[in-house]
């Protein structure tokens, strides 16, 4: 859920900091007062469209922070994990617009783009208003919508691994045909190039040893004359060379311990290093012992190299990738060579799955049709609550000409929002508070299955009052109770059921907005100023207080 949410010179707020609490929020505020102002920077830190109007007047840049607190078994939590974004605390969501230069966006301070925010921030809110997060209008998520309220996951899990499962035998069966078309000149191709690879008969390593010796090889004169150079400075005749002076200075150190004992660990360490020089002298003669110029030998590798670099260049690929090159190459070789029996084989895999695909879709088409019908009738009754008298919803189900990974059925929610209107796609007709209202009808009737854990209704209320304002206010304090709500509200029925209520006020030239959480006396000062208008009397406080009351108790 969302736990806080930090603005700073957004729109006409110059800086607030909000912590939000569990359960139902009411966001309240006078007409004009730009109470969507939170919601319209929520849904620009989830990744939504932004533009430069949204920076206060003077300033050169906006910043929105919200953080999250995630649940253990959050898809969320997931998409962190799989996307290496993951931290040990909350989860951090920052976006910063600029006047000059483009958006930046950052989840638990890393940067990403901005489809990235937008793909966390569909798993973290759900917004049902004139914004973007509008899943309501997306088909895909009706269908998510449909498939989670009737309890489909584990049957969709193993229809999308059967479909998987037929679509990678279709596509082998392909293969296997085009090799076919080919006729003999393919299956002559890949002897001819297996033999190649098995005449050479190199491993990776046998490829890296033979790039060394060529090395060596090619480079002999040099090392012969480096290692002489180093074995004469080291241990040669001269005074001079390492070993000798060592030698002196063990002795020197060695005829001064008689004067100061404390030089024998210095004695010591000299010794050891001669030790470790002598070592070193032994070993440049064994190395010069075995290397010498082999011109004959070198020419045999040389030809060896020149036949990988052919090889590779024929075959498009680098010296090292030959050898698993050539393991392609077999198994198409093998492949070909067993080709019409495993066509057979392959047809008999597919018949097989088509039915078994075709079965489970058709059993999942009938669930759908089942669960939609219940979800349609639950829904259809909560509109009327709703202040949606004579209002109709319905999920119609059009049949796919193709099966696909998700079944053979697409979702498409239908609505007629006033008594005789014929019925029509959600997404064409319904205005932003019908849409609201539909959306919560849907929130609660499927409230034990949705997995989003903040929801956000904006204009929810529009067009309400009276007894349908206190229903309203009633299911969303019952939504709150699973998970968060903030709600947008211009009725004292409504805010009154929430657990917190913020207060949105503008004033001051230039002009600013503040946003404060109400204590329990203020609440009582809003819910009477939203109840009695500009005249507030000790009569509609003493209302305002008995209306908390009664929701409290």
């Amino acid at each position: 859920m969302l736990t806080s949410l930090y603005l700073d010179n957004f729109a006409i707020v110059t800086h607030a900091e909000l912590t939000l609490s569990p359960g139902m929020t009411a966001i309240t505020g006078e007409t004009g007062a730009g109470k969507s102002i939170m919601i319209d920077a929520l849904n620009l830190v989830l990744g939504g469209r932004s533009s430069s109007e949204v920076i206060r007047h003077g300033e050169s840049e906006s910043e929105i922070i919200a953080s999250f607190d995630l649940t253990s078994a959050s898809p969320a939590r997931d998409w962190l994990s799989d996307n290496q974004l993951e931290s040990d605390g909350d989860c951090l969501l920052r976006r910063i617009i600029r006047r000059e230069g483009s958006s930046r966006g950052y989840i638990n301070g890393r940067p990403v783009t901005m489809q990235q925010l937008r793909e966390l921030g569909d798993l973290l809110v759900d917004i049902h208003g004139q914004h973007e997060h509008q899943s309501l209008l997306r088909s895909e998520a009706q269908r998510i919508i449909l498939d989670s309220h009737a309890g489909h996951g584990d049957d969709l899990t193993a229809l999308a691994e059967l479909y998987d499962t037929l679509q990678e035998r279709k596509q082998h069966l392909q293969r296997l045909l085009a090799y076919n078309d080919d006729g003999v000149s393919r299956l002559d191709l890949l002897r001819y190039q297996v033999g190649e690879f098995d005449e050479l008969g190199l491993s990776l390593d046998d490829i890296v040893t033979l790039e060394s010796e060529h090395r060596r090889l090619a480079n002999a004169s040099d090392l012969i004359d480096g290692m002489n150079s180093a074995l004469n400075s080291l241990g040669g005749d001269d005074q001079n060379t390492v070993e000798n002076l060592l030698s002196s200075s063990l002795s020197t150190i060695q005829q001064l311990e008689s004067h100061d004992p404390s030089l024998a660990d210095l004695s010591q360490l000299v010794a050891g290093a001669g030790i470790q020089i002598e070592e070193a002298i032994s070993g440049l003669r064994l190395y010069l012992d075995r290397i010498e110029a082999n011109p004959g030998r070198l020419a045999e590798v040389d030809g060896q190299i020149a036949v990988l670099h052919d090889l590779a260049r024929k075959h498009r690929v680098t010296v090292h990738e030959l050898p698993g090159h050539h393991e392609q190459l077999q198994a198409e070789l093998a492949e070909m060579e067993s080709g019409e029996e495993r066509i057979a084989e392959l047809e008999q895999d597919i018949e097989r799955l088509t039915k078994k695909n075709q079965a489970a879709a058709e059993r999942l088409s009938a669930s759908r049709q089942s669960a939609a019908k219940t979800l349609s009738e639950d829904v259809t009754a909560r509109m009327q609550e709703l202040g949606m008298q004579g209002g109709r919803f319905s999920i119609r189900l059009e049949r796919l000409e193709d099966l696909k990974r998700h079944g053979l059925d697409r979702i498409e929610f239908m609505v007629a929002a006033n008594p005789g209107q014929t019925l029509m796609p959600v997404r064409r007709v319904a205005s932003g508070g019908e849409l609201s209202r539909i959306a919560l009808a849907l929130q609660v009737s499927t409230t034990e299955n949705t997995g989003i854990a903040t929801l956000v209704f904006d204009e929810i209320d529009v067009g309400i009052g009276g007894g349908v304002a206190e229903i309203v206010g009633r299911q969303l304090h019952s939504l709150g109770s699973g998970r968060q709500v903030l709600c947008i509200t211009h009725l004292a029925q409504v805010a009154a059921y929430a657990g917190q209520q913020l207060r949105i006020s503008k004033s001051g030239d230039p002009v600013e907005a503040r946003i404060e959480t109400l204590a329990a006396d203020r609440r009582v000062e809003e819910i009477a100023r939203m109840m009695g208008g500009i005249e507030i009397t000790e009569q509609t406080r003493a209302h305002a207080r008995e209306m908390l009351e009664q929701v409290a108790s």
